[in-house]
């Protein structure tokens, strides 16, 4: 390679890597955000009717990233990688200052935010969908396991730093979570426009408007139902009995089962389905999704037990547990930082199946420590379990990015790596609804009952008592995860607090009540979670394990060649 090229890999691989991360960290950054978001726009996204307003601020984006970034990696290898990364990086920016200038309140400035932040979404699908294919081109075989792995690990650790970044400046003003991309998304821009080139050689071809379509409502449709699976439905905890939930699981999945009938009958597909038959593509992917459903569903949890359980047990204040949740979290990014960059180039000598399987079966091992562990842990236990997960997915993300984009021709790197993306995306996306509904069912079988009889000691009546212990759990779990506490919100709209003597008041709406209240039913909750991701974290490292020989970089594996119809 000429000293040229040599510092071309080098600005190739920076640019991208602030790219994701701050793609990923927009992902989570308003999730600590939310109370002052809301306070600022002056909604209450508790009250009834407001709550699809929540959803869709944490959802929107991730749902947007999941549809769209097949499509946009398929357009990277047909028109070029590099224009659509930086056609991403200008609409990121833009979307940035717009949300920073939200002129509404209420309805209308929460239905401004998402509307922006489904924008802002759409460029951060673009800059995610080709970061990896530009890297894949740029960097020899030798070292394209060290290059995927300091994209993928910033890709990860953006989550994780969103959650403290939120925190701190939700803390000086609500604006200025989004105000944080301008500069950065500014600078990426013109950085990217003046700095990055096509490597590989863009392949013209027809653009498969019936796959793009059925393909984005299809999956669409899916991953919109399961997030309203969470809301409750004609008595029930959940709403996986609500016809619409289930209709729309129906008809999204009647239009991905077209997509894949086009699929296999269009010359110029824009999902190779074909490339499945490559093993260490398939098994790589569905190692990715099963270890992006684990760990969506860890960063939730997580969250909401230290929020609602352990910090107010240690006298922080419900209005501070998002900040402080986020900082406590932090030996799971130092985790995503130590192991990644050093997994990748290892990979780059000794293949990533071993790397990868290892990181699996360690994250699997840190979910089985956190059902031991009580809910009112000993923090440096807790901290030392965070950061083995966090080695443990810094081991598996980055030699298994490295081996799924060098299992592909070059002419495809683009659609695989927009192909491996949807799988993470989704996986986050489905996380969600998937850990939310088993933490809600769990709470559902023990938590009126001691809610109930809870209140009622300390003087609530006991019709009061009963109906809002009979109230949806995922009130109460929204409530902790936007630092409410939840008692005050329960019981305030009823008027019981003013009825009951001070020293009760000042009990039900202390840091230790609700806590102490919920810890026996949310264990059972967690015991549920966390034994269902680590199974999902042993199929991985199975379907890892099986993943076979990959081929050299600079010598990929051809997909296997197919007919049109």
């Amino acid at each position: 390679m000429t000293a040229a090229g040599d510092r071309y890999k080098w600005v190739a691989l920076s640019n991208t890597t602030l790219g994701v991360l701050m793609s990923t960290m927009d992902g989570s950054i308003v999730i600590i955000a939310l109370p002052a978001i809301f306070r600022g726009i002056g909604l209450d996204p508790l009250a009834p009717g407001n709550i699809g307003y929540l959803l869709w601020m944490i959802l929107g984006y991730l749902l947007v990233q999941a549809v769209l970034v097949v499509a946009l990696g398929r357009l990277g290898d047909m028109f070029g990688r590099v224009k659509m990364y930086n056609r991403g990086f200008m609409i990121f920016s833009f979307a940035s200052i717009a949300l920073s200038f939200d002129p509404f309140h209420g309805g209308h400035g929460a239905l401004w935010l998402i509307g922006w932040r489904v924008v802002q979404a759409f460029g951060g699908a673009m800059l995610t969908a080709n970061s990896a294919a530009i890297l894949t081109d740029a960097f020899p075989g030798e070292q394209r396991g060290m290059a995927l792995g300091v994209n993928q690990i910033s890709a990860l650790a953006g989550q994780f730093l969103g959650l403290v970044a939120g925190g701190l400046l939700a803390e000086i003003d609500w604006r200025a979570v989004f105000w944080i991309s301008v500069p950065f998304g500014l600078l990426g821009t013109i950085w990217s426009y003046r700095s990055l080139r096509e490597v590989g050689s863009p392949r013209r071809a027809r653009i498969d408007w019936a796959g793009n379509v059925t393909f984005a409502l299809g999956a669409g449709i899916v991953l919109a139902a399961i997030t309203y699976g969470i809301q409750p439905y004609g008595g029930h905890a959940t709403g996986w009995t609500n016809p619409w939930v289930r209709g729309g699981i129906a008809v999204g999945a009647l239009l991905l089962v077209i997509f894949a009938v086009i699929e296999t009958r269009v010359a110029e597909p824009m999902f190779r389905l074909a490339l499945f038959t490559v093993r260490a593509f398939a098994a790589g992917n569905l190692a990715a999704l099963l270890t992006a459903i684990a760990r969506g569903g860890l960063q939730f949890m997580l969250i909401i037990w230290l929020q609602g359980v352990w910090l107010p047990l240690h006298g922080y204040d419900f209005s501070d547990t998002p900040l402080w949740a986020g900082i406590y979290l932090l030996p799971l990014t130092a985790g995503f930082l130590v192991a990644g960059p050093t997994s990748g180039t290892l990979s780059d000598r000794f293949g990533p199946r071993i790397l990868a399987t290892t990181g699996l079966l360690l994250m699997a091992g840190a979910f089985v420590g956190f059902l031991l562990i009580p809910v009112n842990f000993s923090y440096p236990v807790f901290a030392l379990l965070l950061a083995v997960s966090g080695i443990g997915q810094g081991m598996f993300s980055a030699p298994n990015t490295s081996g799924v984009m060098s299992s592909v021709a070059p002419g495809e790197r683009g659609v695989a790596s927009g192909m491996r993306s949807t799988f993470q995306n989704s996986g986050t996306a489905l996380s969600i609804g998937v850990f939310f509904s088993l933490m809600v069912a769990g709470l559902a079988t023990s938590l009126p009952g001691t809610l109930s009889a809870g209140l009622r000691a300390q003087g609530v009546a006991a019709p009061v008592a009963d109906q809002v212990a009979g109230l949806p759990p995922v009130s109460t779990l929204f409530a902790a995860f936007l630092g409410v506490n939840p008692i005050a919100h329960l019981l305030g709209p009823t008027g019981a607090l003013d009825a009951v003597p001070a020293a009760n008041r000042d009990t039900l709406t202390g840091t230790r009540f609700f806590p102490e209240l919920i810890s026996g039913p949310f264990h059972h909750g967690l015991v549920t979670v966390f034994t269902a991701a680590a199974v999902m974290a042993v199929v991985a490292a199975l379907a890892s394990l099986l993943r076979g020989s990959v081929a050299t970089p600079d010598q990929p594996m051809r997909s296997p060649e197919r007919t049109s119809a």
